[in-house]
Protein backbone atom coordinates (compact mmCIF):
# COMPACT_ATOMS: atom_id res chain seq x y z
CA UNK A 1 0.00 0.00 0.00
CA UNK A 2 1.68 3.44 -1.20
CA UNK A 3 2.42 5.82 1.70
CA UNK A 4 0.19 9.46 1.76
CA UNK A 5 2.43 12.36 1.40
CA UNK A 6 2.51 14.84 4.58
CA UNK A 7 0.71 17.22 1.29
CA UNK A 8 -1.75 15.17 0.42
CA UNK A 9 -2.66 14.17 4.09
CA UNK A 10 -2.96 17.83 5.47
CA UNK A 11 -4.85 18.69 1.94
CA UNK A 12 -7.59 15.67 3.03
CA UNK A 13 -7.53 16.71 6.74
CA UNK A 14 -8.31 20.51 6.15
CA UNK A 15 -10.73 19.23 2.98
CA UNK A 16 -13.03 17.43 5.97
CA UNK A 17 -12.54 19.95 8.81
CA UNK A 18 -14.29 22.65 5.99
CA UNK A 19 -16.45 20.15 4.94
CA UNK A 20 -17.87 19.32 8.22
CA UNK A 21 -17.44 22.90 9.45
CA UNK A 22 -19.60 23.98 6.21
CA UNK A 23 -22.37 21.57 6.33
CA UNK A 24 -22.17 19.83 9.62
CA UNK A 25 -22.89 23.11 11.62
CA UNK A 26 -26.50 23.08 9.99
CA UNK A 27 -27.63 19.93 12.26
CA UNK A 28 -25.81 21.26 15.33
CA UNK A 29 -27.63 21.55 18.45
CA UNK A 30 -30.13 23.83 19.31
CA UNK A 31 -28.68 24.41 22.55
CA UNK A 32 -24.84 25.06 22.02
CA UNK A 33 -24.33 26.22 25.15
CA UNK A 34 -24.70 24.11 28.13
CA UNK A 35 -24.72 26.72 30.99
CA UNK A 36 -27.23 28.76 29.18
CA UNK A 37 -29.97 25.88 28.79
CA UNK A 38 -29.18 24.67 32.47
CA UNK A 39 -29.76 28.24 33.65
CA UNK A 40 -32.87 28.22 32.22
CA UNK A 41 -33.97 24.99 33.53
CA UNK A 42 -33.07 25.96 36.54
CA UNK A 43 -34.42 29.48 37.15
CA UNK A 44 -31.30 31.63 37.25
CA UNK A 45 -31.50 32.72 33.39
CA UNK A 46 -32.56 36.05 34.30
CA UNK A 47 -29.15 37.34 35.91
CA UNK A 48 -27.64 37.10 32.53
CA UNK A 49 -25.36 39.92 31.29
CA UNK A 50 -25.18 40.55 27.69
CA UNK A 51 -21.15 39.64 26.60
CA UNK A 52 -19.45 42.78 24.91
CA UNK A 53 -19.15 40.86 21.69
CA UNK A 54 -23.08 39.32 21.42
CA UNK A 55 -23.19 42.12 18.36
CA UNK A 56 -20.39 40.90 16.69
CA UNK A 57 -19.80 39.39 12.85
CA UNK A 58 -20.19 35.46 14.46
CA UNK A 59 -21.85 36.29 17.45
CA UNK A 60 -24.76 33.61 18.03
CA UNK A 61 -22.89 30.90 15.82
CA UNK A 62 -24.30 32.55 12.89
CA UNK A 63 -22.68 35.31 10.27
CA UNK A 64 -24.06 38.94 10.91
CA UNK A 65 -25.84 40.17 7.34
CA UNK A 66 -26.32 36.89 5.77
CA UNK A 67 -30.35 35.98 6.18
CA UNK A 68 -30.45 31.99 5.39
CA UNK A 69 -29.68 30.07 8.43
CA UNK A 70 -27.98 26.74 7.13
CA UNK A 71 -25.80 29.33 4.88
CA UNK A 72 -24.70 31.60 7.33
CA UNK A 73 -23.99 28.89 9.70
CA UNK A 74 -22.00 27.37 7.12
CA UNK A 75 -20.32 30.33 6.89
CA UNK A 76 -19.75 30.93 10.92
CA UNK A 77 -18.55 27.50 10.95
CA UNK A 78 -15.84 27.59 7.96
CA UNK A 79 -14.71 30.65 9.41
CA UNK A 80 -13.89 29.08 12.95
CA UNK A 81 -12.21 26.17 11.67
CA UNK A 82 -9.83 28.36 9.29
CA UNK A 83 -9.23 30.50 12.68
CA UNK A 84 -8.65 27.42 15.04
CA UNK A 85 -6.54 25.70 12.46
CA UNK A 86 -4.58 28.72 11.60
CA UNK A 87 -4.00 29.28 15.39
CA UNK A 88 -3.07 25.74 15.92
CA UNK A 89 -0.55 25.35 12.88
CA UNK A 90 1.19 28.65 13.73
CA UNK A 91 1.75 27.24 17.41
CA UNK A 92 2.69 24.14 16.10
CA UNK A 93 4.88 25.71 13.32
CA UNK A 94 6.24 28.37 15.97
CA UNK A 95 6.95 25.33 19.05
CA UNK A 96 8.37 22.34 16.45
CA UNK A 97 11.62 20.50 16.77
CA UNK A 98 14.01 21.51 14.81
CA UNK A 99 16.85 19.76 13.09
CA UNK A 100 20.50 20.69 14.18
CA UNK A 101 21.20 21.96 10.47
CA UNK A 102 18.16 24.09 10.87
CA UNK A 103 19.69 25.87 13.78
CA UNK A 104 23.19 25.47 12.52
CA UNK A 105 22.48 27.72 9.41
CA UNK A 106 20.51 30.19 12.33
CA UNK A 107 22.96 30.76 14.68
CA UNK A 108 25.50 33.27 14.76
CA UNK A 109 28.83 33.08 14.27
CA UNK A 110 31.35 32.40 17.38
CA UNK A 111 35.09 33.70 17.54
CA UNK A 112 36.46 30.43 17.82
CA UNK A 113 34.78 28.59 14.64
CA UNK A 114 37.76 28.91 11.92
CA UNK A 115 35.02 28.94 9.25
CA UNK A 116 33.08 32.44 10.49
CA UNK A 117 36.82 33.71 10.52
CA UNK A 118 37.33 32.87 7.29
CA UNK A 119 34.47 34.38 5.54
CA UNK A 120 34.53 37.62 7.71
CA UNK A 121 38.58 37.97 6.50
Amino acid sequence: MKRMSRKAFFATFLLVALLIAGFGSYYASAHPDGLTFVAEKTGFSDREKSSGTSDGPMAGYRTKGIDDARLSGGVAGVVGCLLVLTLAGGLAWAVRRRSPADEAEHAEPTQNDPAAARTEA
